[in-house]
């Protein structure tokens, strides 16, 4: 690592469609996450960087806030030779994302933060957050959800997916469902949704249910697409939506894809609590279930210890 007392290392969060990109690590003939950012870089500053990302992902795999470090060294463009005062963050994050945006806008800086040259975006991580989207329903998927999560046309029990194992590994790991987007709820849908809400908080003996995503949940509901009234036609049946929640330190290769791979065969029923537990004693790759595919994944939050002052 540079130790250059002349530049300024910046920690730099950002936000990718995995889809579009080989990945997150720099690779010979492809389009990379960390490619695309060093070339903006390389634009913004006259000069070659070298770009350390926080977390690897693999393709596919789309990043809510990644996070990365750089050192820039800035040189007077008019003196050469002469070294500046480092930009403000601010203007690394506009200048940054004004060269991201003239390719093809898949990836974008959301923030930047100065700090100390011995600062490691990777192994300074405290910990990372992945999520998973998984959707559930006969429907043919939205083509705003076409590789952002993954559709599987069988129901999925909840219950069984958030079945419990006395093997912890990870901070968390939850299955829960929410609202599926893109969702634009009408003034009715939102009273109804406002009206169950406060039954729910005036009842305390209800059974335990979520208030907020119950209204969501229901695609069996609707009336199916072979007799549409004239109220319903041309309107979409909503899919059922869960998501999956990783948290820890840090995650092996493929960790979360393989476990929402058996948590999903067990909400299909295809696999049983204790099928769960066996491929979970058995410590190896071969027995999990076929792991989940890549675009449902979602790096969410890489979590530090930031200084007060860099």
């Amino acid at each position: 690592m540079s130790k250059n007392p002349r530049t300024q290392r910046y920690l730099v969060a950002i936000e990718y469609i995995g889809t579009r990109f080989s990945g997150s690590q720099q690779q010979l003939n492809c389009r990379t996450v960390v490619g695309a950012l060093e070339e903006a870089f390389h634009k913004f500053i006259g000069q070659p960087v070298s770009i350390f990302c926080s977390s690897r992902t693999d393709a596919g795999v789309h990043a809510l806030s990644n996070v990365c470090h750089v050192d820039v060294e800035r040189i007077s463009k008019r003196k050469p030779g002469e070294v500046l005062p480092p930009h403000d963050p601010s203007v690394v994050r506009r200048a940054v994302n004004h060269f991201l945006q003239k390719n093809d806008g898949d990836i974008s800086v959301i923030d930047v933060r100065c700090v100390p040259n011995d600062f490691h975006a990777r192994y300074k991580a405290q910990e990372r957050m992945y999520f998973y989207r998984l959707l559930s329903g006969s429907e043919p998927l939205s083509i705003f959800e076409r590789e952002r999560a993954w559709h599987v046309p069988e129901k999925l029990d909840l219950h069984a997916m958030q079945a419990k194992s006395p093997i912890r590994t990870l901070e968390e790991l939850n299955v829960s469902e929410v609202p599926p987007t893109p969702y634009f709820p009408s003034i009715t849908e939102k009273e109804q949704n406002n009206s169950s809400i406060e039954d729910f908080h005036a009842c305390s003996s209800k059974p335990e249910i979520d208030p907020v995503t119950s209204s969501f949940s229901n695609s069996d509901d609707m009336v199916d697409s072979d007799c549409k009234t004239d109220q319903t036609f041309g309107m979409r049946r909503r899919h059922r939506c869960y998501v999956i929640t990783a948290r820890a330190r840090s995650f092996l290769y493929h960790q979360v894809r393989l476990l929402v791979g058996v948590l999903k065969c067990a909400g299909t029923g295809e696999l049983t609590t204790s099928d769960v537990e066996r491929i979970l004693n058995a410590k190896s790759v071969t027995a999990a279930s076929p792991m989940a595919p890549a675009y449902g994944l979602y790096l969410g939050r890489v979590k530090y210890d930031l200084p007060q002052d860099a």
